[in-house]
């Protein structure tokens, strides 16, 4: 039994992603980013009253279930300014933010969340804030180049860092319900598919000391995932290093039998990973998506042939200030 809770309707904004688009046309239950500033009060578009995009994905995700309203900051994005910049003109209620996550242990999705903790303590009293971690995601990471030499990635703070911070670091790697049962954080992604092999060029390290390791599966990668009444479930990879086939399948797995109505966040079909895109796509096709929201490292080759595979309103990419209703 997951114990997941069965919500009435869910809201996602994207606080940060790769991209901003606020003039191509969307389908009725998005609403672009010019028009959530104009709700904020924009009253001349200019430079300085946009958002900013920024290579990472953050996304405020308010589920309305029968006991009330929850809010989840799904990862910060990749840098405090973007969280500062996108949070105050999106008109973010940063105060109503009741716990966070931090989808998995890289820079880009990590490096505003100090942010984004000193806006939502600046905002509800200065209350801890839960920060749901998984204990695998601390170790130093880097990309093997072609010349044998590593390029480091900006760590994970460790948990102590994070309780500093005002956070509340729950390190769990197994999965649970949270905020009344409305969020569901998964387990570790089992890798079934034979394409979907991670980064094979990541390796990693727990001290300088140590020698670099290959580390391409990183295992402290989760999804999240909301059941809508009447739609079913809608699942958050933020970047599927696990594969995007491989998480909604884990997904299928946990809840038998019940549909998996939407799925949203980066699919990592960007750089070397554009080889399996044809796979990707065909696999895709067995999940009976209603809608595919691509984001951050999604690509734009796989975006491309993503919506020639489901067409419009199916594939809804998003940008920068978005805000989804389902």
């Amino acid at each position: 039994m997951t114990g997941l809770v069965t919500a009435e309707a869910l809201e996602v904004l994207v606080l940060v992603d790769n991209v901003t688009d606020s003039l191509s046309t969307t389908p009725s239950f998005i609403t672009r980013e010019w028009q959530v500033l104009r709700r904020q009060g924009m009253k001349v578009v200019a430079g300085g009253a946009l958002c900013c995009a920024n290579h990472g994905l953050s996304l405020v995700a308010t589920v309305h279930g029968a006991g009330g309203t929850r809010t989840l900051l799904f990862d910060g994005g990749p840098v405090d300014y973007a969280v500062e910049r996108n949070g105050t003109r999106l008109g973010v209620a940063f105060g109503a933010i009741d716990a966070a996550m931090l989808s998995h242990g890289h820079w880009d999705h990590a490096g505003g969340l100090p942010q984004a903790l000193a806006m939502i303590r600046a905002a509800n009293g200065g209350r801890a804030v839960p920060l749901h971690l998984h204990p695998g995601m601390f170790a130093e990471r880097g990309s093997r180049q072609p010349d044998g030499g590593v390029l480091p990635m900006d760590r994970v703070p460790p948990p102590e860092a994070w309780a500093a911070m005002g956070a509340g670091p729950v390190l769990r790697s197994d999965p649970y319900t949270l905020l009344d049962g409305l969020f569901w954080i998964s387990g570790e992604i089992p890798r079934r598919t034979g394409y979907e092999r991670g980064l094979v060029n990541q390796v990693a390290r727990m001290t300088e000391a140590e020698p670099w390791a290959p580390d391409p599966l990183l295992m402290d990668e989760r999804a999240l995932a909301v059941r809508v009444r009447g739609k079913g479930l809608v699942v958050f990879s933020a970047c599927s290093h696990a594969g995007i086939v491989n998480v909604l399948q884990h997904v299928r797995d946990s809840f038998p039998g019940e549909p998996i109505h939407a799925v949203m966040g980066g699919f990592h079909l960007s750089g070397e990973t554009e080889a399996i895109i044809p796979e990707t796509v065909r696999d895709l096709a067995g999940f009976g998506l209603a809608h595919l929201f691509p984001a951050h490292c999604t690509g734009w080759r796989a975006v491309a042939a993503l919506e020639r595979a489901f067409g419009e309103p199916a594939v809804a990419p998003a940008a920068v200030g978005k805000l989804y209703r389902l």
